[in-house]
């Protein structure tokens, strides 16, 4: 009797809504974030992260993209009436960076269904709309953008522009800004769209002043529903930098409206969907409510069991792949919250592409201070890195190394858990101000670092790739000791096996040659980034510096320059003064060249940089002008490797230029 009465209302609520089927679908889209403290509505991806309400959709360095959409998309036609949707969009932007370099690309809105995919290959001037965009090819995902472009590339008429561009990088209308594009002013914005005259209109103030004049808006006629077919699409802002030009493009507030255009001229008006659906619903409401109340007292339970089983299980699942008989342990949610009062801002020591680092005190006899690592719960690829370096990490066990000391996965939450390090990263000393490090430090630092590769490589169980040595993951503890972290692109290497191809990962500036190109990380290419950072500690700069002179620029070819001329201690920190210990300054520097050299062949293994740094081995004789980079040709069936040198490379020194060519050097002989 029962399910014959649940049939009879079922009939019922079916029937009634195959009447509302047939009335006119329209769904507007509406939202305002005055600032981006809650963005539960917005997708991130790449570099893309809120950071104090504001939305910088980039890292201030190089070849850094992200990419921000609105979690619920734009119906562009109503597919029961066929209207089209016209929209309005407002937000405020600014494009800042820290040095004074004439722009760093630029950012754009854009329509594109599935638009919260970041494409390959679409840093640099392709603004991460599309993938490889200087070839120019139509892209399988069409796409509409109003891009804000602040540097001039081959395909550009101006350097700072407004344009528009359909499934292309190149702008199909362009509007000069002049500069008014750089600097640290925000800019006001408006983007309307009329679907039935087919235009769209960009308009540009600059407050507290409205400037109105014809450089500062741009009409553009366009059907966006032969350009965009399907009918609905995701909006967002994609932005990118490039290869030596860096810069944040900030994004502090956005509005976006539609509605869809009236019939002009038919006489007809829309049903009052409102009211309709209002009579509809009063007269079948007790009969909803009666068939929900039995379908939820029914599966309500039953589903809850299943989901906090899948939960259970799932969390059982990683603790045993995660867990090892000693070392890091799994730890609880709510210990870790109260560890750092709710991970308050107080706490937070940091933040990075994939989420914050707080301070922590576990509530142990000891109050144990902790560095907690929690992973933006919107970054996929943040929560593979977790997986991944809990996973190396735990298994390894050395002195040089940050000590991980748990984890947790519960509530949605990837947290992992490390010793703190009270005196930081070791960029915030030699770039920051922080504190000037002794030349005795620095050795130090740099011999710990040296041993914690070597273990990496030659000691430990299973030979690890790390991937991403640099100064910003060495770490220093209370008494200045090396502490060598963030294993989150680390590999395993098997033994015997080739180099390992993966998608490119790491630091450019710290990223050997061949590995920019071939996408092979092994030994060699750790050792390159080694080399970089003993240059760094032994100098007191940057491995690239944009705005130093031309052939100071590239920290190894201004050392490498200065070691040709015989003057390579001039090279040396300034600042260390007669506390330099010239022995030890010689040696850090010629290794430091000897790791960096552009052909991998001719690098040394990290025993051997030791053996040098420990004055156990002579100083190597390197050539005198920096060498031609020779690039390894792998073989997919066995893993060897013949050496070939790169297509196109002249004689002159160059550095590492957007189009992707290869840095070139002079020819070279090692002596041992």
């Amino acid at each position: 009797m029962v399910l014959r009465n649940l049939k009879t209302q079922l009939s019922i609520v079916l029937y009634f809504f195959s009447l509302l089927s047939h009335l006119p679908f329209h769904h507007s889209l509406s939202f305002n974030f005055s600032g981006f403290k809650n963005t539960d509505k917005l997708d991130f991806s790449g570099n893309a992260f809120p950071v104090n309400e504001a939305l910088p959709l980039t890292h201030n360095n190089w070849n850094s993209t992200g990419r921000v959409v609105y979690s619920e998309e734009l119906l562009l036609q109503d597919p029961i009436s066929g209207k089209f949707a016209d929209f309005t969009t407002k937000f405020s932007f600014n494009i800042s960076s820290l040095s004074d370099q004439d722009g760093a690309e630029g950012f754009a809105f854009f329509l594109q269904k599935n638009g919260s995919l970041l494409p390959s290959n679409a840093e640099g001037g392709c603004l991460a709309l599309i993938s490889n965009c200087s070839d120019f090819q139509t892209p399988k995902n069409p796409i509409f953008a109003v891009e804000f472009d602040s540097y001039k590339n081959t395909w550009d008429a101006s350097g700072n522009h407004v344009g528009i561009n359909v499934n292309s990088i190149q702008s199909t209308k362009l509007v000069d800004l002049s500069e008014v594009l750089l600097g640290k002013t925000r800019i006001n914005v408006t983007i309307s769209y009329d679907s039935q005259k087919a235009k769209l209109k960009v308009f540009l103030d600059y407050p507290p002043n409205p400037i109105v004049q014809a450089n500062d808006t741009i009409f553009f006629d366009i059907n966006l529903t032969k350009i965009l077919p399907h009918q609905s699409v995701s909006v967002g802002f994609t932005s990118s930098t490039a290869v030596f030009r860096s810069a944040v493009h900030n994004i502090f507030s956005w509005e976006f409206e539609s509605e869809f255009a009236q019939d002009i001229g038919s006489g007809k008006k829309d049903v009052n969907v409102g009211l309709v659906i209002g009579c509809v619903a009063g007269g079948i409401f007790v009969s909803v409510c009666g068939i929900l109340f039995i379908l939820i007292f029914l599966k309500k339970r039953n589903r809850t069991k299943q989901t906090e089983k899948a939960k259970t299980d799932h969390k059982i699942s990683m603790d045993q792949e995660l867990q090892n008989d000693v070392g890091p342990k799994s730890f609880s949610y709510n210990e870790l919250l109260q560890a750092t009062s709710n991970f308050s801002n107080e706490r937070k020591l940091g933040e990075g592409g994939f989420g914050g680092v707080y301070k922590g005190f576990l509530n142990d006899m000891n109050r144990t201070t902790i560095a907690v690592k929690r992973v933006s719960k919107r970054s996929n690829q943040g929560r593979k890195l977790y997986i991944s370096e809990v996973k190396i990490i735990s298994r390894l066990r050395h002195r040089n190394l940050v000590k991980l000391l748990g984890w947790c996965h519960e509530h949605d939450e990837f947290l992992q858990v490390y010793e703190f390090m009270p005196n930081g990263s070791l960029d915030f000393h030699l770039f920051k101000g922080r504190s000037m490090l002794s030349w005795e430090t620095r050795y130090k630092i740099i011999l710990g670092l040296a041993s914690a590769l070597y273990y990496l490589h030659e000691e430990s169980e299973e030979s690890v790739v790390h991937r991403d040595i640099k100064t910003s993951n060495v770490m220093l503890d209370s008494d200045f000791n090396t502490k060598l972290g963030d294993f989150g692109l680390a590999k395993l290497l098997e033994e015997g096996a080739g180099p390992l191809t993966t998608e490119r990962a790491g630091t450019l500036g710290y990223m050997a040659p061949e590995y920019l190109r071939t996408g092979k990380a092994n030994k060699g290419s750790d050792v390159y980034s080694f080399g970089v950072v003993a240059l760094e500690i032994a100098c007191g700069r940057r491995s690239v510096e944009p705005n130093f002179e031309e052939d100071e620029i590239s920290l190894v070819e201004w050392v490498w320059g200065s070691y040709g001329n015989d003057k390579v201690l001039e090279t040396a920190d300034k600042r260390l003064g007669s506390e330099l210990e010239t022995k030890e300054m010689e040696r850090l520097l010629i290794v430091g060249l000897w790791c960096a050299h552009p052909d991998a062949n001719q690098r040394p293994s990290i025993r051997q940089a030791l053996q040098v740094l420990h004055f156990e081995a002579p100083l190597p004789n390197l050539a005198k002008k920096l060498p031609v980079p020779i690039f390894p040709v792998y073989s997919d069936s066995d893993g060897r490797e013949a050496s070939g040198s790169s297509e196109g490379v002249g004689s002159g020194s160059k550095p590492l230029q957007h189009s992707g060519e290869v840095m070139s050097y002079a020819s070279y002989s090692v002596g041992r």
